[in-house]
């Protein structure tokens, strides 16, 4: 899940139709500003994950019109799109749905925050506000929600159980009962296009997760939010106590593979550190079990978790609320006995992934493979050309000719200006010994039809970007003739053929595409 922020009082964001609030300030709803958003970002091409759509025939049939729309809101929107989307499509889908959640309702989607307290997220997207409101007019947006509403009032509806379970059991372990004068709010938002993935976010005292509509709802997800919602404000309360233990800091912060936010933050460190810690006790593994999430947690650097499980099971026998409770639970943790069992800890390499099953020498291959070209993608994210080229030029050394990370140093030679070899990779990728070449597969394997489409596409962009308008044509062509190639592909190759490429205004290249 990705941390971010929201706006102060943003309950209210979902028509009254599609919301289900409880008494306690906990519902599960429908946002018609994260609709509008998804909307915009359907006409755009975004290449959401359509399997989540198999109960909502509307709303897929909904995208397919949105893709076809014309008309200058929409055009400019595509054009804040490309110029604003990220090598990661998770990345990309995060800004805006960060976006969403801190605009009031349309048509106006204004701003419930003040600019300079904008997460950074929503700052990245300076002028998408304007364009979607004038996109929402065009798109007649309004009517189209009142049509696909009942379809989210069904996914509503499906999600109410399992988070009534969640906050029942969750309660009842922490012994805690939430007050509406409190005046806080926990929210689950349903949005069937953001697909697997879930996007957490909370301000203050207002939580919301974003989750998709799949057959599978992200229960462990819900529950490690609803938990933030529950536990945050205790490590804050009761400062003082907390970081009489903050020398474990210093420890934990050794661990390659500890987040960063933690790495300087303890109250938060400590905080993560006791959801964990109550997630497990929630699970009453088996005593195997439970050693096995201690070790993984002390592997990853979450060194607290396994003495908050300790302090849990007293926690369990007594009978005061968290609430109140809490200040013994950090009593109990001996900060010199922890040192004493890490002094010589080995904590996992930041590659390494906890709790390795033993694997054959192909499979080892391939998930190094995997890795490193996870690793350069994530730097392309960045935009940081330099790394990302070391790291593809990395694996190609020991992998020649390896499509996904011939085509990652070809993005990272676009985001360096180096047109000459990115026009290179390009063209040995859309060439067929190469593009079949994958690792572990026969020969002649069918190509990666993202790779060769969204390769096809920047070659049209460089020809474009030499005046070579015939070439780049054909370059364009060929994306769209590609089958299975990726909608964003093929909207981009579209464009290509309806006028000649042209970098945005600030002189920037569309943003780099994952395959």
């Amino acid at each position: 899940m990705l941390g971010g922020a929201i706006a102060p009082g943003m309950r209210g964001q979902s028509s009254q139709a599609g919301s289900n609030t409880w008494s306690s300030g906990i519902s599960v709803e429908a946002s018609p500003q994260l609709f509008s958003t998804m909307c915009a970002l359907d006409a755009a091409g975004f290449d959401a994950d359509e399997s989540t759509l198999a109960e909502m025939p509307s709303r897929l049939a909904l995208r397919g019109e949105l893709l076809r729309l014309q008309g200058p809101a929409v055009e400019a929107l595509r054009q804040f799109y490309r110029d604003h989307a990220l090598a990661d499509p998770g990345e990309t889908l995060s800004r805006y749905i960060t976006f969403a959640l801190v605009v009031g309702p349309p048509p106006s989607f204004r701003y419930q925050v003040d600019q300079e307290l904008l997460p950074p997220d929503v700052a990245a997207l300076e002028g998408f506000q304007a364009i979607l409101a004038k996109f929402y007019h065009e798109a007649s947006l309004d009517a189209r929600w009142a049509k696909i509403e009942p379809e989210y009032d069904n996914a509503i509806t499906r999600c109410q159980s399992p988070l009534r379970r969640i906050v029942t059991v969750s309660d009842a372990y922490l012994r805690e009962l939430l007050k509406p004068k409190y005046g806080r709010s926990f929210t689950v938002y349903v949005e069937p296009l953001v697909g697997n993935r879930t996007n957490f976010r909370n301000s203050g005292d207002h939580y919301a997760i974003v989750v998709g509509t799949g057959p599978k709802i992200p229960v462990d997800d819900i529950q490690h939010a609803y938990l933030h919602f529950m536990l945050d404000s205790l490590p804050l309360r009761y400062r003082k106590q907390v970081e009489t233990k903050s020398a474990l800091l210093n420890v934990a912060a050794r661990a390659p593979r500890l987040p960063v936010e933690y790495q300087n933050d303890f109250l938060a460190f400590a905080d993560e550190c006791l959801i964990k810690a109550v997630e497990i006790r929630l699970r009453r593994p088996k005593p195997e079990q439970l050693e096995e999430a201690l070790q993984e947690n002390d592997q990853s650097g979450f060194i607290l978790v396994r003495p908050f499980v300790t302090q849990l099971q007293k926690f369990e026998k007594a009978e005061p609320a968290m609430t109140y409770y809490f200040p013994d639970l950090v009593a109990g943790i001996d900060v010199a006995a922890e040192q004493k069992r890490l002094q010589n800890f080995a904590f996992a390499p930041l590659q390494a992934a906890p709790a390795p099953k033993q694997e054959t020498a192909a499979e080892g291959a391939t998930s190094e493979l995997d890795r490193s070209l996870a690793e350069g993608d994530h730097q392309i994210a960045l935009k940081d050309a330099r790394a990302a080229t070391a790291t593809f030029e990395m694996v190609l050394a020991k992998y020649p000719n390896q499509p996904r990370a011939l085509y990652g140093l070809a993005v990272a030679s676009v985001l360096a200006g180096d047109g000459d070899r990115a026009q290179e990779l390009f063209e040995q990728l859309v060439s067929p010994p190469a593009s079949s070449a994958v690792v572990g597969a026969a020969p002649g394997a069918t190509p990666d039809p993202s790779i060769l489409s969204w390769s096809h596409v920047y070659l049209g962009r460089l020809h474009d970007l030499e005046d070579e308008r015939d070439e780049a044509l054909g370059e364009y062509r060929a994306a769209l003739a590609i089958e299975g190639a990726p909608e964003s592909a093929r909207v981009a190759a579209q464009r290509g053929m309806d006028a000649a490429y042209q970098p945005s205004a600030r002189g920037e290249n569309d943003a780099p595409q994952k395959p």
